[in-house]
């Protein structure tokens, strides 16, 4: 589902001056089109997970910071490692 940034904003609960930092710390980077941001549900999945560890755990901005590279680095792997899965088997076909 694709989201502008109103249906973001209702729909996440996150103020408007959050949102931009976020934006500004590339937290979050919808996809840019002519009518304006569009947010994933991939990008509603990190702005809770930035919810729950500023308020469930109390982490801070430096904090999130790291958290998200590690998720990141991590996907990155998962994918890179799905690849090498489907070589491999490609080339023992």
């Amino acid at each position: 589902m694709i989201m502008s940034k109103e249906q973001f904003l209702t729909s996440s609960g996150v103020q408007i001056q959050t949102l931009e930092f976020w934006l500004e710390q590339q937290w979050l980077i919808p996809e840019e089109t002519v009518v304006g941001m569009s947010f994933s549900e991939r990008d509603m999945a990190r702005a809770r997970l930035i919810q729950d560890l500023t308020r469930e755990f109390g982490v801070n901005n430096e904090g999130i910071d790291v958290i998200l590279h590690l998720v990141d680095q991590l996907h990155g792997m998962r994918r890179a490692f799905a690849q090498l899965n489907k070589d491999i088997r490609g080339a023992s076909a």
